[in-house]
């Protein structure tokens, strides 16, 4: 055995000479593998999420073959395998649910098989971070591709975007603006290519969040799902991927406490998805890196958007590469000191080796930081009794009139109470009210939705009523908009202050002070408090059941407490 097999963890595996080694290489060779593979060069497993479940991700054959194009290419074995998929278009209650159980598919998979670096392909929302939490509790060499975004949408004569454009016109059809035969023609035109949400969306978030941790190559996260050089990223990455296996370059040495920083501060200056939140201090927690929900604040208050996209502005994602993508927001962060240009990053520079020249051709899609597009970018978070661990607001996306206000409450139970009466004529509402649904956190749907940007009454629609305070345990699309208080700390069905709110209650939002208080005295809350009951389980069996009893609030992530932190990439005891 050479000493190149020797130290390959996949030698475990192949490298041997006796019986073990035959029984692994012999059933792997029935897949018409010559036998030089097997001589202790790398072997790269391909993450797959493909499914024709997910639409966001049903290109992915392609991208795989490109990836292992690269890795032949540069010397390495390329093996693919799926995981479980995850799409917001189709799965119900909410993918949310199963982001964890997904972290833990690729975990298993990752430990339990012949590998030394893995290629992660994600598109879809809770894909992206799933896989990196799951790759992140294993330590290995990896790198993520990202599927891409859609090529922009365009209806009549307008463009219009992923999510964004359906709340909308949704909001029309229901003010009588927009006839239903009109709202039916729209969806053709919306999703015209494959890949993910073209607006600043969770997706397109998360896959800036990867490649501002550098976890994916430069230029990953704008590239259009269509467009030839999203294969040749693929392909570049395969090559790369084995180079960082012969480096040693893993996880945990890409994740540190300063790339996080750096995501924070991206996400502001992106005007990224309040979703980006609860999966970077999940995946914190996998790697160890102290990072709690007052740092987005304290590092993305005084951060400006500078990206000029739905939903907090008017472009997609294709225009945003062709303006220069990410690297030319990073660029502007550097120069400015407000990123930590020395972080590594998967290709083996740094990130501010990486964008130092990164140009920029459009100034109405991406703004200079002397002159932002919206001087509030970060996340903010709130404090009081109504949320004592915590809840945000994206203030790119609110109503600036609306970042104070003082409203009486107007509670829904639960979504089902919520679908149920918003457009009741005799709903006791007006546009200085507080819209307020329980329910909606991680245990409480289960799986912590995205039901916090609820649709406004139709009565005030028609009536002209663009925006108003809402306030819930859910997370909301990042393709959605408006003055919305989400991720409420702890949630009604874990005894959160949310779950004594009631009709007429006195709330207070100050988004300058970071406050969101119940005007209701004490002793009533104490009353009310003794009167509650937490309730039933909705499953007492499988992983539902697990996960309701595992899972942790919005402001630690929402991930399982028994998956915090990482138990390395050991070999597995040998099957007899």
């Amino acid at each position: 055995m050479s000493k190149r097999t020797r130290s390959r963890r996949s030698a475990e595996w192949f490298g041997k000479k006796g019986k073990d080694g035959f029984h692994h290489r012999s059933w792997m060779k029935n897949q018409g593998l010559p036998h030089h593979l097997f001589d202790g060069r790398p072997v790269i497993g391909i993450c797959n999420t493909w499914s024709e479940l997910t639409p966001c991700n049903a290109h992915f054959r392609v991208l795989a073959e490109r990836v292992k194009r690269g890795v032949y290419e540069q010397g390495g074995f390329p093996l693919e395998f799926p995981v479980m998929s995850l799409g917001e278009t189709l799965m119900r209650p909410s993918t949310m649910l199963y982001r964890n159980l997904v972290s833990m598919d690729v975990e298993e998979s990752v430990r339990a098989n012949p590998l030394d670096g893995v290629v992660l392909l994600a598109g879809c929302d809770k894909t992206t971070p799933a896989l990196l939490m799951g790759a992140a509790s294993c330590d290995l060499p990896a790198l993520v591709v990202s599927g891409g975004p859609m090529l922009n949408g365009r209806f009549r004569e307008e463009q219009i975007g992923s999510g964004t454009h359906v709340w909308k016109f949704e909001a029309m059809v229901r003010a009588g603006d927009m006839s239903m035969q009109e709202f039916m023609d729209a969806e053709a035109c919306m999703s015209r290519s494959v890949g993910h949400c073209m607006t600043m969306g969770t997706a397109s978030t998360m896959a800036s969040m990867a490649e501002t941790l550098g976890m994916a190559l430069p230029a990953n996260a704008a590239i259009p799902a269509a467009d030839s050089r999203r294969n040749v990223l693929a392909h570049m990455a395969g090559r790369r991927i084995v180079e960082m296996v012969e480096e040693g370059l893993t996880m945990s040495k890409i994740l540190t406490r300063e790339a996080f920083e750096n995501a924070i501060r991206t996400n502001g200056a992106i005007g990224g998805s309040t979703n980006a939140v609860v999966h970077l201090l999940a995946l914190a927690g996998r790697v160890g890196v102290d990072l709690s929900l007052d740092d987005w604040d304290a590092l993305g208050r005084d951060v400006p958007c500078i990206v000029n996209l739905m939903p907090s502005g008017k472009y997609l994602m294709e225009d945003f590469f062709y303006a220069g993508g990410l690297p030319a927001v990073h660029r502007e962060l550097v120069e400015a000191g407000l990123l930590h240009a020395d972080a590594l990053t998967a290709n083996g520079r740094t990130l501010g080796e990486n964008v130092a020249d990164a140009p920029c051709w459009n100034r109405d899609v991406i703004f200079p930081l002397s002159k932002p597009f919206k001087a509030q970018g970060g996340i903010a978070v709130l404090h009081g009794n109504l949320a004592p661990q915590g809840a945000i607001i994206k203030p790119s996306a609110a109503t600036p009139s609306l970042m104070r206000h003082r409203g009486r409450a107007v509670v829904f139970e639960d979504i089902d109470d919520y679908k149920a009466r918003i457009d009741d004529p005799d709903l006791e509402v007006d546009e200085t009210s507080v819209l307020v649904l329980k329910g909606c956190g991680p245990k409480g749907y289960p799986g912590f939705p995205e039901t916090g940007n609820m649709g406004l009454p139709a009565k005030l629609l028609k009536r002209g009523v663009t925006d108003m305070v809402r306030i819930s345990d859910a997370r909301m699309s990042g393709t959605a908009y408006g003055t919305v208080v989400l991720h409420t700390a702890p949630e009604a069905a874990d005894g959160g202050p949310l779950a004594l709110v009631e009709d007429g209650d006195e709330i207070e939002l100050d988004v300058p002070a970071r406050r969101l208080v119940l005007h209701v005295a004490d002793e009533v809350l104490s009353e009310r408090r003794a009167a509650w009951r937490p309730p039933e389980a909705h499953s007492d069996r499988g992983y539902l059941r697990l996960y309701l009893d595992h899972v942790m609030q919005a402001d630690t992530g929402a991930d399982l407490d028994f998956l915090v932190g990482r138990s390395g990439a050991g070999v597995p005891r040998e099957s007899h």
